[in-house]
């Protein structure tokens, strides 16, 4: 094999002409021309104006390829030949910018950043023909296969307990036209007390056929033992989870109903409202737990008949988790740690506003759940600790006993 000695001569003499040049940028164009230029020697078998019998072609002057770099703007010359093609493996065709600027770009587009302020951002590195939208998309695609991965990685590893369901809006183009787009999103809390990002999908609405589809996909990735799931009040997710997730009980996020309540008072007499159902929450076990929700409505029926029937109705899901470890009842009663998650994915897609399509907002937000994800695993707390969930194998068992000798 031939060995290449770079000539750093021309480099030199240019800089003694031009002090004023960006070393840094002359070096680093320097060091890519020369690994160019000696790749095509080796594919043509002999260097420029060299006599060799091992020449297989000869050089047809060359095109110009302008690379950006975190140095700045490169342009570089890529050798052409009379026979056959070549292009230099130190760089990727279709892309202009390097390997590093990508994962700025990337870095910037998962936080939020708008495509306008990454055009910004990177011009501000030295890129000085900037970086247009679409170019900011197809450098993000590069992610789309992890991230795909990550959406579909087998779910087998621990059974999940507590799992938890919720739904934002993001605005996307679908057939020419701006619509809101459904991004349900669940978490679950495994058999160790970790919490984990299971999955998400993005949809036309929060139909019960929706919601379906996607907790099978949830079931078929190996999702099991699912005792309870947490979750606002919609008709067709309700629906979904008694016909998917058989076996599983159902809490009614208490945040959510709460809401609804308010909804029927008037703002003065709300927060007399409020304070007597949070007793409810705030009783020692099961049996009292319930027994305040009657003495509530109770309570509440003359004044308030619209508000004792909604307790009374929904005493049966709004109680749910008292039939749980007494120490997982804060955690588990509202989707609230869910709501902080889907908090954030509003923050980082409102930079964005409209997204052209499903699959760019699919990107963005997954890389966001990928993130809190990552968090929770290196948490040094578990969301629910050793102890307490040994107190839920033990009562799942005695359950499990019992209807044993029912049946």
């Amino acid at each position: 094999m031939t060995h290449h000695d770079f000539d750093p001569s021309e480099l030199l003499g240019a800089l003694r002409e031009r002090p004023d040049l960006d070393l840094v940028r002359e070096m680093v164009g320097f060091l890519y021309q020369a690994l160019i230029d000696a790749e095509a020697t080796g594919v043509i078998g002999a260097e420029l104006h060299e006599r060799s019998a091992t020449r297989m072609t000869r050089r047809n002057g060359s095109r110009s390829r302008r690379l950006s770099t975190k140095a700045g703007d490169l342009d570089l010359k890529i050798p052409k030949l009379r026979k056959g093609s070549f292009f230099p493996s130190v760089l990727e065709r279709r892309r202009r910018v390097d390997q590093a600027l990508y994962a700025v770009v990337m870095e910037a587009y998962v936080h939020g950043v708008s495509t306008r302020k990454v055009d910004d951002l990177v011009t501000a590195l030295g890129v000085d023909a900037g970086i247009s939208k679409s170019e900011v998309s197809r450098i993000c695609a590069a992610m789309d296969e992890e991230l795909e991965a990550f959406r579909t990685r087998p779910l087998d590893g621990a059974a999940f307990p507590y799992l938890f369901l919720d739904a934002t809006y993001v605005k996307a183009r679908i057939g020419g036209r701006v619509v809101s787009r459904a991004v349900v999103v669940a978490t679950g809390v495994n058999s160790h007390g970790d919490r984990e990002v299971l999955g998400l999908a993005i949809g036309d609405s929060e139909e019960e056929v929706f919601w379906a589809e996607f907790l099978r996909s949830l079931r078929t990735r190996g999702l099991h033992g699912v005792r309870l799931v947490t979750s606002d009040h919609h008709l067709g997710l309700k629906a979904a989870i008694s016909k998917v997730l058989l076996g599983a009980a159902w809490q009614r996020c208490r945040v959510h109903f709460l809401r609804n309540v308010l909804a029927k008072v008037t703002r003065a007499q709300g927060p007399m409202v409020a304070a007597a159902i949070r007793t409810i929450f705030a009783q020692p076990d099961a049996d009292h737990v319930r027994a305040q929700l009657r003495e509530v409505a109770k309570t509440l029926k003359r004044q308030f008949p619209d508000v004792a029937n909604m307790l009374l109705d929904a005493e049966a899901d709004l109680t749910a988790f008292a039939d749980f470890p007494v120490a997982h009842w804060v955690k588990v009663w509202s989707t609230n740690p869910l709501e902080r998650v889907n908090a954030e994915i509003k923050r980082r897609t409102r930079v964005v506003g409209i997204f052209p399509n499903d699959a760019a907002a699919l990107r963005l937000i997954t890389a966001v759940l990928v993130d809190q994800h990552d968090e929770w695993l290196v948490s040094e707390r578990r969301y629910l600790s050793e102890e307490s969930m040994v107190q839920l194998n033990e009562l799942e068992r005695k359950n499990d006993v019992a209807l044993a000798s029912v049946s």
